[in-house]
């Protein structure tokens, strides 16, 4: 079974994700000072991605 073509990627072309997985959130956090370890991980709060 073959991809449709418009499904297809051009090489290393690739848009920037708008989602940070949760081990980022949680570096991002702790580099901010947001985060004290022992916190629980669920309910983190919103952040922007770095550029």
């Amino acid at each position: 079974m073959s991809l449709h073509p418009s499904l297809k990627t051009e090489g290393n072309v690739r848009e920037t994700r708008n989602v940070l997985k949760r081990f980022e959130r949680l570096d991002l956090l702790r580099k901010q000072g947001r985060y004290k370890e022992g916190t629980k991980v669920w309910g983190l709060p919103k952040t922007k991605i770095e550029k």
